[in-house]
């Protein structure tokens, strides 16, 4: 039987914190995208502020 550690440990986190690690993972692909030159500043900060307001999140 193969048992993925990784997906165990993450079973046992609680809501907020899966929720703050997902937020912090897409925040930062965000800003991989905007080093990158892929999105403008003013597309990063509309997607920041999107997510964040979906999220529920204030500031991390």
């Amino acid at each position: 039987m193969d048992v993925n550690i990784e997906n165990s440990a993450w079973d046992k986190l609680p809501y907020a914190e899966k929720n703050k690690r997902l937020f912090l993972k897409q925040k930062r692909t965000l800003e991989m995208f905007l080093e990158r030159g892929a999105i403008s500043k003013a597309q990063h900060d509309k997607s920041l502020h999107d997510l964040k307001e979906k999220m529920g999140i204030d500031d991390i």
